[in-house]
């Protein structure tokens, strides 16, 4: 037990206050830093043996206070916070950037015909799923049964979606036809994101008190932070699939890109790019991660429940899921 730096500093918790939205803003603008998707296994090894042994009061001599929150942030990019297992890299929130400007870019830019259209949302919804699953909330495993029922519902029901707006679009101008892709989205993770957790609706995720002590599960937890995500998920899509239209629409309009019409798909890409690398983090940071209910607002057995086992405990915390 020895170090440079005290054995006090709360590394469960995140570096800025959770409570306020600049707070959430700063430590999301960390968690979903694409670079963390370039670091090698290594790296993300020697990260979660400085935040494991940390917690267990054992310190890398020489180790700096920057240096272990460095490392706390890699390991929260890789790792999930319930199970502690690795990650699918496309599942992290560090591949939101790269992998999304891709997908919706292309969204964007191939949504006249119906084959692209089914081709790309089918692309963008089964990229959503695995973010889905591998953010879920809780540590219950979902069988593989239960896992491809999820996900056949959630896509079929989102490509569904797509087409649907895509033919009611039919007779509007032009630029109105481009908001379809978004439209889409939008319902599309109203359903995507309830289906691939739906364990969590009915089985529950787990709620703790302020100690992370696990009081038991609770249903009601999972309602409330899975409309927390829905609503994130869409906020996240408002700039990347409402400002680019806007911009093509203009620019395709211009000398060059009528010239040089292979430019539309790239040019999109970037401009979706650009929105994500803010849009992520801030539409993360809408609600804390580490969400609070009263415990009467919980099920009445487990309301019960911890009356009974923590007649203290007022306020119960729950992982919201990403």
């Amino acid at each position: 037990m020895s170090g440079d730096i005290p054995l006090n500093i709360n590394i469960k918790e995140p570096r800025w206050d959770q409570g306020t939205f600049m707070g959430r803003a700063q430590h999301f603008f960390m968690v979903t830093d694409p670079r963390n998707v370039l670091l090698s296994s290594a790296v993300l090894e020697d990260a979660r043996v400085i935040v494991e042994d940390y917690r267990q009061g054992i310190v890398k001599p020489g180790l700096t206070e920057d240096e272990l929150w460095r490392a706390k942030y890699v390991y929260d990019s890789a790792f999930h916070p319930d199970t502690g297992e690795k990650m699918i890299l496309v599942g992290r929130m560090s591949a939101q950037v790269p992998v999304n400007m891709t997908v919706t870019g292309c969204m964007l830019t191939f949504y006249r015909t119906t084959p692209t259209v089914v081709f790309w949302q089918w692309v963008n919804q089964t990229f959503n799923a695995v973010v889905n699953y591998t953010n879920r909330s809780g540590d219950a495993p979902m069988t593989v049964n239960q896992l491809g029922a999820a996900y056949i519902s959630a896509t079929t029901g989102a490509v569904v979606t797509a087409l649907g707006l895509k033919s009611l679009a039919k007779h509007l101008p032009a630029i109105m036809s481009r908001f379809v892709p978004f439209a889409a989205v939008a319902a599309a993770n109203c359903i995507n994101i309830p289906f691939m957790r739906q364990r969590e609706l009915q089985y529950g995720i787990p709620v703790t008190d302020e100690e992370g002590n696990r009081l038991g599960e609770s249903t009601k937890a999972a309602k409330t932070g899975i409309v927390q995500v829905v609503v994130s998920r869409i906020g996240m899509a408002v700039p990347a699939m409402a400002i680019p239209p806007v911009i093509m629409n203009a620019l395709e309009k211009k000398a060059f890109m009528k010239r040089f019409p292979v430019l539309n798909a790239p040019v999109q890409v970037g401009l979706v790019g650009f929105c994500l690398v803010f849009a992520t983090p801030l539409c993360c940071a809408l609600f804390p991660q580490k969400s609070s209910m009263s415990v009467s607002s919980l099920e009445p057995e487990l309301q019960e429940r911890i009356r009974k086992s923590s007649p203290h405990v007022s306020t119960v915390y729950y992982n919201k899921g990403l």
